[in-house]
This record gives structure tokens, sequence and C-alpha cells, in this order.
């Protein structure tokens, strides 16, 4: 096999991707932030950060903190709203030639489907991705994902009010993921994205206070990797669709993990902070193991995982 010949291009349902690595929603701006230092369109998609029916200022800050092997984050869904990055920030997002996949949230199922239907046929738009760890103001502040009821309404809803691919993305925050996976399936979901952040504190002794202002936020970087990669594969194993696995990915081998444990894409996040092409390095991370494997596409890797003694 020739260097550079290896096929890394994947498909996630009916969508095509160049490569499996996308930039995760939340890390990457809205993907039009420097993009001749992040190579944004060598990427095989780019998630947006989460859009919102209205625009929102977000948390007030601090909102990052450091923490051993990751990051704590409580932003707040700070965006401009759905109606101005379809004006004013897609057609340059577009330019970059990447495939783009719109997050979307809402504090009620209702605004969820609204930004689904204000997106639907617009060019450039491939597929939408569902935030469903977003705060249910109808539930008392619960998030969708953690009552299967009310993460299958959102799904249902959204599906109704577009055409698009749609990719829920699942909480780590719950006792059965697989069971919140199924459900989401059954509801209309094409893929599914695991995961969203843990939750986590931080603690200022001095001052007996949390760090973030509003206590918890959600913990990503490498230290979730091995949880994260645990939870995509018992997604992989509840359900048929594809996966797309997130959660502290920072090189190829870590990519090549999450691609064996039945992902059929990845999605690259806090890493991003540190080495803002990071996930250009990791496609090319994953073609050179493809060709060192005398594998000849990344489809023979997809699932691969040989399992031990898994029930």
């Amino acid at each position: 096999m020739s260097r550079g010949s290896a096929d890394v291009s994947t498909r996630v349902g009916t969508l095509s991707l160049p490569n499996p690595v996308l930039a995760a929603s939340g890390t990457f701006g809205y993907g039009i932030e420097a993009p001749e230092l992040t190579r944004a369109s060598l990427l095989g998609g780019i998630v947006t950060k989460t859009l919102t029916l209205e625009p929102r200022r977000g948390n007030s800050p601090l909102r990052l903190h450091e923490t051993p092997a990751g990051l704590l984050n409580s932003i707040g869904l700070q965006n401009v709203g759905v109606d101005r990055f379809r004006e004013e920030k897609l057609p340059r997002l577009r330019a970059l030639g990447a495939p783009i996949i719109v997050s979307i949230g809402g504090r009620r199922w209702e605004e969820f489907a609204e930004c689904a239907r204000r997106l639907d046929g617009v060019e450039g738009v491939a597929a939408l991705e569902i935030n469903i760890s977003c705060p249910n103001v109808k539930e008392g502040g619960i998030e969708f994902c953690q009552r299967p009821e009310s993460a299958a309404l959102v799904v249902r809803q959204v599906r109704r009010a577009t055409g698009l691919p749609i990719w829920a993305k699942l909480s780590p925050n719950v006792s059965r993921i697989g069971e919140v996976a199924r459900i989401c399936a059954d509801a209309g979901a094409d893929a599914l994205t695991a995961i969203n952040t843990f939750v986590g504190l931080s603690i200022d002794v001095r001052t007996r206070r949390p760090h973030l202002p509003g206590g918890t936020g959600g913990v990503s970087g490498p230290a979730i990797r091995p949880l994260a990669l645990a939870k995509v594969r018992e997604v992989a194993l509840a359900v048929s669709l594809p996966v797309i696995g997130c959660g502290g990915i920072a090189s190829g081998r870590d990519a090549l993990e999450f691609l064996i444990a039945g992902a059929c894409a990845v999605q690259v996040g806090t890493v991003s902070f540190r080495v803002p092409d990071a996930a250009v390095r990791i496609i090319e991370e994953i073609r050179g193991f493809l060709e060192e494997e005398n594998l000849d596409t990344l489809a023979a890797l997809i699932g691969s995982y040989r399992a031990g003694d898994e029930p």
C-alpha cells in the first residue's frame, strides 16, 4: 500500500464524511474562528456550538476551571441564536467546505423543534445534533436525557420538523445509557453521539466555595476517556444505529479505540484548546495506522472489538 492511499472515509447513516474526525460542539466556536490554525477545511465535519431559538448570554464568569487531566466548564450555551447564525455565520462556515452538523438546544421541546424547522432545507447544513443534555425547564431543570420519555419527546418532535439526519447527543449521567439510546432510536434518531460531559465539582479550599459560580460543571478531557469509551461500547451494543464517539480524545490512538469499540466517527474537543489543529493531526495518525496494518479502508477497523468475557 502506498503512503497516503488508505481510505479513511466513513458514513454516518446516509451522510458520507471524508474522514471520521469531527470538531465537537462547544469546543470549536462556530467553526469559522482561525481556520488557518485549526485547518478546519480538512475535517470530516464541524459540529457547531449549540444554537438556541433566541440568543443567549450564557452563564456568568468564571466559566472554566482546569482539573487534573481535564477541564470543568459551565458556559450556559452562549450563542447568537439560530436566525443570526443562519444569516451571519453559516455562509462563512459553508465556505470552508467541511460537512456542517448544527447542534441545537432549548429549554423546552418546542424550541428544539422550531430550531430544526428553521434549519430544514438550508444550504450547507448536513445534519442536526440534538443536545438533549440541556436543562429542561418544564421538568424542573432535569436534563432531557435523564428521563427517557423526555428524550423521546424531543427526538420525535424534531423528527417531525425536519428531513435532515438527526444525531441525538447522549449524557453519561444516567444509570443505563443503552436504554436511553434505544428510546432515541425508536423515536426517530438517525445516529447517536456518545457522550456529553460528566457532572463534576471543584472547590476552593480557602474560600470553601466552588470554583465555578454555579457550582457543578461539565468535565471533559483525557480524564474521562476510559469512561466515555465504555459508554460508547454500551451504546453500540444496544442499538444498530451509527454511533459517534466523543470524550477525551487527544490522539490518533485514542480515536482508534473508539472506532474499534463500534463508533463510525469521533469528535475531538478539549485538546483543541491546547493544539488548535489536533483534530487534523488525529486524521493523519489514523491514516498512518491503517497503512501500518495494511488495511485499505477504515470500515475494516470499525467495530472490530474482540470481546473477552462480556455477556
